[in-house]
């Protein structure tokens, strides 16, 4: 399960808004200073994201969270929106070539382009249609896990620390 700790910021139904602030995880590896992702870490600063994920726990409008997504979730839709629309767009100018090649007196370059276009065209509606499916799949969905909820004197400033409790519900 991957983890990240957001706000609350509005709730409806099942379903809660959080807000979590964008990191990169270039703080913790050793080459951090000559990355280009580092550097483009720098460029763009931390942004907040909002995120709809499931509300198991209740929680309420500012509330801290714990969100979790199963890995295997991750993976298969990481899967799903970058290569089977490029699985397509090269299958796609495959045919065309081929097909431009053996069949049409048109060039195979441009049967090979109208492939592809129609190659990438498919493989974006099976995307629309894969999304559409797995929308309500709570595999695929971040789930709140916990609420997170801070101790300490009311006046704790950075570089103090503070106890967090976990609240399983």
């Amino acid at each position: 399960m991957i983890e990240e700790t957001g706000q609350v910021v509005a709730v409806q139904g099942d379903f809660a808004w959080i807000e979590s602030e964008r990191r990169s995880t270039c703080g913790g590896c050793s080459v951090r200073n000559g990355c280009g992702t580092a550097a483009l870490a720098r460029v763009l600063g931390r942004r907040r994201v909002r995120l709809r994920v499931l509300n198991p726990v209740n929680a309420r409008v500012h509330d801290t969270v714990v969100v979790g997504i199963a890995e295997s979730g991750l993976v298969r839709g990481s899967l799903a929106v970058y290569v089977a629309p490029l699985a397509a767009l090269l299958g796609g100018a495959l045919a065309g070539q081929f097909l431009g090649n053996n069949f049409l007196a048109a060039g195979s370059d441009l049967a090979a382009i109208c492939g592809a276009i129609a190659g990438l065209g498919a493989g974006l509606a099976w995307l629309r249609r894969f999304s559409r499916a797995t929308e309500a799949d709570k595999s695929y969905q971040p789930v709140i896990l916990r609420r997170q909820i801070m101790t300490g004197a009311p006046g704790d400033v950075a570089g103090r620390t503070l106890q967090h409790k976990h609240l399983e519900i």
